[in-house]
């Protein structure tokens, strides 16, 4: 593709670390010591959006605010202490990251994770001098797939939409970039690249990892 992007804007979970699996098993405990007995694959599909969502989906009107916040933490702690030993960039994304910088590419982070989650990643892997935003659930008042948190990340870099792509990992991820008007390139981390089918005119790349994605770099002047 030709390199008339300027920005490059980050999914976290999935997308720059390969975690995704570790929150579905968070999920799972909890919601089944909860009483619900949901199967890893039944919690898989419901594990988007904010914690809160995710509580309203699987218990609707059971839980109290304080009580879905509280909870979520919980879940947090859960996938934090079982995920710490093997926290690491995808493969290929330290390089990934240090080109796209020396392009003159602005960088954000545009996650459905609490900032609890992300200052976890970005802090334990020192990699937060990359970004010039950071967009988290906290900071947006609608979840993907409404573009409400790419739109911010674009209108913080300043950069307008259509120069930004998207890395994302999940259907409602892309879904939510399309909406905002932005391409995006898709990690494979948790999905096979059949399952976006849908949303094959709004991608323009999958890789594995970040070794298998080829992106025209703009030369700076």
């Amino acid at each position: 593709m030709q390199a008339n992007f300027q920005a490059f804007l980050f999914d976290l979970n999935g997308t720059i670390i390969d975690d995704m699996g570790y929150h579905i098993q968070a999920w799972h405990k909890i919601i089944n010591d909860l009483g619900k007995p949901l199967t890893y694959e039944q919690t898989k599909v419901e594990c988007y959006g904010k914690n809160g969502e995710v509580l309203e989906r699987v218990f609707p009107g059971r839980f109290t605010q304080e009580e879905k916040d509280a909870i979520g933490i919980a879940k947090e702690t859960r996938y934090q202490q079982e995920f710490r030993p093997h926290l690491k960039l995808i493969d290929g994304l330290d390089v990934f990251f240090e080109k796209a910088k020396e392009s003159g590419i602005k960088m954000a982070i545009g996650s459905a994770a609490i900032m609890y989650n992300v200052d976890f990643v970005l802090d334990g892997l020192n990699i937060r001098h990359y970004f010039d935003a950071i967009v988290s659930a906290d900071d947006v008042q609608y979840s993907k797939p409404h573009p409400e948190t790419f739109l911010k990340c674009a209108e913080q870099l300043n950069i307008p939409a259509e120069k930004c792509i998207v890395f994302e990992d999940a259907l409602k991820g892309v879904e939510a970039a399309k909406n905002a008007g932005m391409p995006s390139v898709v990690l494979t981390t948790m999905h096979h690249a059949e399952e976006f089918e849908v949303y094959k005119n709004d991608i323009i790349a999958f890789g594995k990892d970040y070794t298998s994605i080829k992106l025209e770099l703009p030369v700076m002047a």
